[in-house]
Order: structure tokens, then C-alpha cells, then sequence
């Protein structure tokens, strides 16, 4: 039986379009192997969100290079492949395919053609929105796990002057909320208690209901117990998906985690204002007050960039200052990667480029910084009750069977356990650092989903990272 090895870099929806070509292989014959020496096709799913993701990708290339001479095949998919299309045959000569993000559904096709011969298969065009179908979950996905991505909608129209998104992920398009749906009830059916809606601006969704709307709808689906979604751009923040937070007995959709990723790169006007943000950070805060109002135990996380061309010491000492009087429970912070095809590295001369080092120090003050806010924020829950979803077993060490979950505001929690996947768990916190809380089981709040045994393909691929949104 062929195997396949999918080596997956970036986001959520790398994750996800990698989940879904694996399901396209595994109706080839190709099985999941965690080993890419066993491998005989080798996929690598990139990003292109900073330069060092790609730097990433052409490190690993070189390292799957010689499996090539015992027949491997070796293709790039994702975001960089978008990006650089032909190009990369150009750079490592014994990659065999490119496909990028809107192809994901003719990888078997693609790797078919490469089988039987033909070299250096390119797949990057873009669909036109009335033949582009998104990809859903093949009908066993699911069985075995606690959580799943369900994709909404794909691209972006805000076009930021930093991101390349809307170069390799192309404009906006929203998946019809009727299919959404339908994946929803059919991931639950196999056990899955918690759905995360994504997309590159998912709160800009627009598939025949409002957002809002669709987070209503994915409540109603049966089995379901938790509703989360990332990546969101605050302009989309509108008020009726700030009342969807609030309590159910205030009207608010009781399944929706008390947990917000609403990236803000910057606490400085004038950095927002080269970014093309199209918000203040008054404005910024405004939105978050009026959240906090409706959901006070509601927990924040953003993105930064730490160096943006034409970023003054007072711009980043203002970034400082917001993340202090927001209290993040935690960031996703980046030194600025120049990226092609955007404006900010058409002006980064005319703005004024940071150099490096500079960069460097502010990120590691950034990050210092946070560190002492999520250990505070953690700290003040020693003794407090959650509930924790069992998503399975914690490498975490200690005596005995571990499990890790999340709490509804998305803290990772270890705890001595030996409930299955899917059950709802209420465990005292008794310490706290910065990656995840430890704490001890006080009670099963819901036992584990009873679903049809089933073994689901697992894909071998490296945990994500939320991008810059």
C-alpha cells in the first residue's frame, strides 16, 4: 500500500487543506505514515505569512532531497506555492508538483499525472468563484477526536500593506452556510464536541446569513457542545457577533467559547494607519470594552508586529501601553517580514526600515512583557473550578494517566485522568505557567460521546501556528 507524508506549515487552514488532501490520497490507496523515509509521496503545505516560513520550507526540501533517489515523490502545496508557482521547480529541481490552496481537491489528479510520468505538474490557477467548491471533511472525519476545523470562508479583501494573503489565498469567498451545516452535523455524529469556523477573515462571512447568524445556526447542530473561530479582523467585530457572546439567558449563543483572536499588529495610530488597518486604537478598545461588558470572564488573544517600517520608539512603547491596559492572555508576535507583492516593502524606504536588531530587542520586550501578563492572568485561577474538554492524553509527565483539555476560554489544562475523548471534565486549578495551567479532576460533568467504533486516518503533520491576520 502506498503511503503518503504530509509535513504541514502555517495556519488553521493549512491544517485543515491538509486533513482534506490526505482524504483525496487515501482514495488512491495512500496511507498516512509519521515517517517521511517510509514515505512514497512526500507533501509539504506551506505558508508565506514571513520569510522565515519559507526559509522553513526550503530547509525541509533539502532534508527530503535524498529520498528522492529511492523514488519518492516530493510536491509543494500551500501558500508558497502559490506564491512562487513555477519558480520553485527552478529553485529545487526535484520537486515534482506545485499545487496551490484552490487545487486542494486535484491533488489525487495531480499526483495521478506525476505517476504516470509527467514532470514538473504545475496546479496554481485560480478558480473562478462560480466553479470553486470547498473541500468538505470525508464523511469518517472526525471519529476519534474532541475538536474540528470547519472551514467557512476563504481569502481576504482587506488587502493590509504587510500581508500577502491576498496574493496566495486570493479575494474573499464565503462557503454556502448550508454546507457548513452539513459538515457540522456529520463531524458531531462521529463525536466531535468542538467546531472552530475558519477562514483568513472569518467574521467577514457573507454565505447567505451573517456571521452572527451562521454561529447561531452551528449551535442548533445536536452533540455539539463548544463553538470557536479564528482568524477575525476587528472592523468585522460587528455588534450582533459582540451579542452572541453574551450569556444565554441575555440572548447570546450559549455554545460560543468565551475566547476572542482579534489581531491588532500595533497599538500605535500612525503604524495601524501604513498598515492599512482601517481602525484607531481608541476605536479598537471601544470594541473590546463593549465585549467585556457582555462576557466579563472573556479571554483575548492577538497578533503583533514588532518593527514595521517607520516604527518610532514612541510608536512601539504606545504598543507596550495597549497590551498592558488589554491584559492579552496571550500573543502571536513577530519581528516584520518584508513580503512580495505588497506595498509595505514598496515603501519600506520612503517609511523608513527598522533595522533588524531593533526589531529583535522590541519583539523580545514584547514578548517579556506578555509573559508576565499570562502568568498573572494564570496565576489568579489557582483554586478556581473549569471545565475542561478532554481532547486525550497529556505528554505532560506525572504519576499515572494524564489528560490535556481546554478550558472554554481556550487554556490548555493537564490533570491526572483516565477519561476518553470528547468528555466534559470539572478540574480545580492548582498551578499555573505560562504555556498551560496543571490541575486535579473534581468530576465528570459529561461522560464521553458514544460513536460507532471507527478507526479514522490520522495525518502525521506539525502543530500550526495562528498566523498574522
Amino acid at each position: 500500500m502506498p503511503t503518503h507524508y504530509i509535513h504541514t506549515f502555517g495556519c488553521q487552514m493549512n491544517e485543515h487543506d491538509s486533513a482534506r488532501m490526505a482524504e483525496r490520497l487515501a482514495a488512491l490507496g495512500y496511507e498516512g505514515t509519521d515517517s517521511p523515509e517510509d514515505a512514497d509521496l512526500i507533501l509539504l503545505n506551506t505558508c508565506a505569512i514571513r520569510e522565515k516560513a519559507e526559509d522553513k520550507l526550503f530547509s525541509a526540501l533539502g532534508r527530503y532531497r535524498p529520498l528522492k533517489a529511492r523514488g519518492a515523490v516530493i510536491g509543494v502545496a500551500g501558500c508558497v506555492a502559490q506564491q512562487e508557482k513555477d519558480a520553485l521547480f527552478d529553485r529545487a529541481g526535484y520537486v515534482d508538483f506545485v499545487l496551490g490552496p484552490d487545487q486542494v481537491a486535484q491533488v489525487g489528479e495531480v499526483v495521478a499525472r506525476v505517476k504516470a510520468g509527467e514532470r514538473r505538474v504545475l496546479a496554481t490557477d485560480w478558480l473562478d468563484s462560480q466553479a470553486y467548491v470547498f473541500p468538505s471533511a470525508d464523511p469518517d472525519a472526525g471519529v476519534g477526536s474532541a475538536t474540528a476545523f470547519v472551514t467557512a470562508m476563504k481569502g481576504c479583501d482587506n488587502v493590509c500593506s504587510f500581508c500577502v494573503v491576498p496574493h496566495t489565498r486570493g479575494r474573499e469567498q464565503s462557503r454556502p452556510y448550508a454546507e457548513v451545516i452539513a459538515e457540522a452535523i456529520q463531524l458531531a455524529k462521529n463525536g466531535v464536541r468542538e467546531l472552530t469556523l475558519i477562514g483568513q477573515n472569518v467574521n467577514s462571512y457573507a454565505g447567505g446569513c451573517t456571521f452572527a447568524e451562521l454561529l447561531r445556526r452551528v449551535g442548533a447542530v445536536d452533540g455539539l457542545r463548544r463553538i470557536r473561530f479564528t482568524t477575525s479582523h476587528p472592523q468585522d467585530l460587528s455588534d450582533d457577533l459582540i451579542a452572541a457572546y453574551a450569556p444565554a439567558e441575555q440572548g447570546g449563543e450559549p455554545k460560543l467559547m468565551p475566547h476572542l483572536h482579534l489581531p491588532v499588529q500595533s497599538g500605535s495610530d500612525a503604524v495601524l494607519e501604513r498598515m492599512r488597518r482601517r481602525h484607531t486604537v481608541a476605536w479598537y478598545e471601544e470594541r473590546l470594552a463593549k465585549l467585556r461588558a457582555v462576557r466579563s470572564d472573556l479571554a483575548l488573544t492577538s497578533d503583533f508586529i514588532c518593527g514595521f517600517p517607520g516604527e518610532t520608539d514612541d510608536d512601539f512603547a504606545r504598543t507596550l501601553g495597549l497590551v498592558e491596559r488589554v491584559g492579552y492572555d496571550n500573543l502571536f508576535s513577530f519581528v516584520y517580514s518584508a513580503r512580495p507583492h505588497t506595498s509595505a516593502l514598496r515603501h519600506e524606504d520612503e517609511w523608513g526600515a527598522v533595522p533588524q536588531e531593533a526589531r529583535v530587542e522590541r519583539l523580545r520586550r514584547l514578548q517579556e512583557l506578555q509573559m508576565a501578563v499570562t502568568q498573572r492572568l494564570g496565576d489568579a485561577l489557582v483554586g478556581t473550578e473549569v471545565v475542561v474538554l478532554v481532547e486525550g492524553p497529556s505528554k505532560d509527565l506525572g504519576h499515572g494517566p494524564r489528560r490535556i483539555g481546554r478550558t472554554p476560554q481556550n487554556r490548555p489544562v493537564h490533570f491526572a485522568s483516565t477519561e476518553g475523548v470528547g468528555a466534559l471534565v470539572r478540574v480545580r486549578v492548582t498551578r499555573a505557567t505560562v504555556q498551560s495551567l496543571q490541575g486535579e479532576q473534581l468530576a465528570v460533568v459529561e461522560a464521553p460521546p458514544n460513536v460507532p467504533a471507527a478507526a479514522r486516518r490520522r495525518l502525521p503533520v506539525l502543530a500550526p501556528a495562528i498566523v498574522a491576520g
